[in-house]
């Protein structure tokens, strides 16, 4: 066997999840400041399926113009370092580590997970709680990190009535629990087969989006965390109490995006963008304590091989999963 090869799921060209292929390519040189981690686990986010796809167009300023600058996708990763550089200070050969992964040292955005080694500075990973699988570490980092930053910034406390629309996806499923841990009473938007998913996760009232109206004129809370990115600012006003603060972490269209970033505080009510970073393994240590307290669980919907890579990201974009979808080399 040749150990400077290894198995990975690439994809020369933008398109749908089809284009991937599952090859043998070159394992990662690594650099002086990072590790070399056998991945045992990476997990697939909303943002594979946008690089993947270059949606919005946009992306491709970072991603690459006409063809992707880093061929492997993957950003969340969990495994074993096999190999340090000289620099690296915090780990040691055989350590369990996750994390968010950076660009692959090509440009682009974060990649790389979707094979059988990966390299990461060590700035971006943390020491894998013994408690947890790498298959649940891994749908930790990009997710729970991101719910993690949405609810801080929609400064939600002990107390705060709490709107969280999308509450069944892999963020939304974190954001649910991560508030009721910061103490609010929290209200779940989702779909009819992912109520009683969303009522287990601790959510005090669920709304089911295809049978009842999500905003109405008898309910105002004092935080929103849209997911999902589908109503308008109106509606957001609509939902907030004087004073509150709605914060959007997904994306749905440009224009959607685009009166998000523009809408500001009016009335004393607070719409904005919240810009996310994941690679921090500050943040992925306070998610290990709500972890360690049982305060946040890991739900995983559904485990794909990387030869299944295609299905996996086909499912996470159409599948409406409850939970995370996880790849395991």
């Amino acid at each position: 066997m040749n150990t400077d090869k290894m198995k990975a799921a690439v994809y020369y060209k933008y398109g749908s999840p089809d284009v991937i292929r599952v090859m043998e390519v070159d394992k990662p040189t690594m650099k002086c400041s990072e590790v070399l981690i056998q991945v045992k686990a990476a997990s697939v986010n909303a943002y594979d399926w946008h690089l993947l796809r270059a949606k919005p167009f946009f992306t491709r300023a970072l991603s690459g113009l006409f063809k992707p600058k880093n061929k492997i996708l993957g950003a969340d990763i969990a495994g074993i370092i096999t190999a340090i550089g000289n620099d690296v200070t915090k780990f040691k050969v055989g350590d369990e580590v996750y994390g968010c992964l950076e660009s692959c040292g090509k440009g682009g955005l974060a990649a790389g997970g979707f094979a059988e080694y990966v390299c990461a500075k060590e700035s971006v990973i943390a020491h894998k709680p013994q408690i947890l699988s790498f298959e649940e570490a891994a749908a930790l980092p990009m997710a729970a990190v991101t719910a993690m930053q949405g609810v801080r910034n929609a400064q939600v406390k002990q107390g705060s009535r709490v709107l969280i629309n999308g509450a069944s996806g892999g963020v939304g499923a974190f954001a649910v629990q991560i508030a009721k841990a910061f103490g609010a009473e929290v209200t779940g938007v989702c779909s009819t087969e992912s109520v009683e998913f969303v009522r287990s996760l601790g959510t005090d009232v669920v709304i089911d989006y295809k049978k009842e109206d999500v905003i109405t004129d008898d309910k105002q809370y004092d935080a929103v965390i849209d997911v999902a990115a589908n109503l308008s600012v109106k509606e957001y006003r609509h939902a907030l109490k004087k004073n509150g603060t709605c914060v959007v972490i997904g994306f749905s269209t440009l224009g959607h995006t685009l009166s998000y970033s523009f809408a500001g505080k009016r009335d004393g009510k607070t719409i904005k963008l919240s810009i996310t970073n994941n690679k921090n393994g500050d943040d992925l240590s306070e998610i290990n304590k709500l972890i360690e307290t049982g305060k946040l669980r890991v739900v995983i919907d559904r485990i794909y091989s990387l030869d299944e890579t295609a299905e996996a990201l086909r499912h996470t974009e159409m599948g409406h999963p409850k939970g995370k979808v996880v790849i395991t080399p």
